[in-house]
């Protein structure tokens, strides 16, 4: 479990920092308002990891300093795109989680994972991208 759970850990992470690159990008009010939405989420579920997996004396990698970027993101298209692939990958990271956990750390995996999959279907949907839902979120 805690292998998957320092997985969540580095995905939301990551997410943190992409929405950092990615919210200057968006063109709208109501995008940006989301993607602050979206980073705080993030902030607030790796906030709850890291007390969870320090209450069960779990070690993590530190989370680096800076990521690379799949790609540069120059407009609004292509932050829509990152956006879509980073709650896609926030998904995959909490459905991995969920075999493994049990309670209340099975519950808030299951949460994250449709947190996530909601924010990418609002995302695809911005981004006119079909089709706007996957049958199986966080499937790889």
């Amino acid at each position: 479990m805690n292998t998957q759970l320092a997985a969540a850990l580095a995905a939301e992470e990551a997410a943190i920092y992409a929405y950092g690159a990615l919210g200057v990008r968006l063109t709208g009010a109501g995008e940006r308002t989301e993607a602050r939405a979206a980073e705080a989420a993030h902030r607030d579920r790796r906030d709850v990891l890291v007390s969870r997996l320090a209450s069960l004396q779990a070690s993590t990698a530190p989370a680096p300093a800076g990521y690379e970027l799949p790609y540069e993101v120059t407009d609004r298209e292509s932050a829509l795109k990152l956006a879509i692939q980073v709650e896609d990958g926030v998904a995959q990271a909490w459905r991995a989680a969920l075999p493994v956990t049990e309670g209340g750390d099975r519950s808030a995996a299951l949460s994250a994972l449709t947190d996530a999959a909601v924010r990418a279907t609002r995302w695809r949907r911005l981004g006119s991208v079909t089709p706007a839902t996957m049958a199986w979120p966080g499937r790889p």
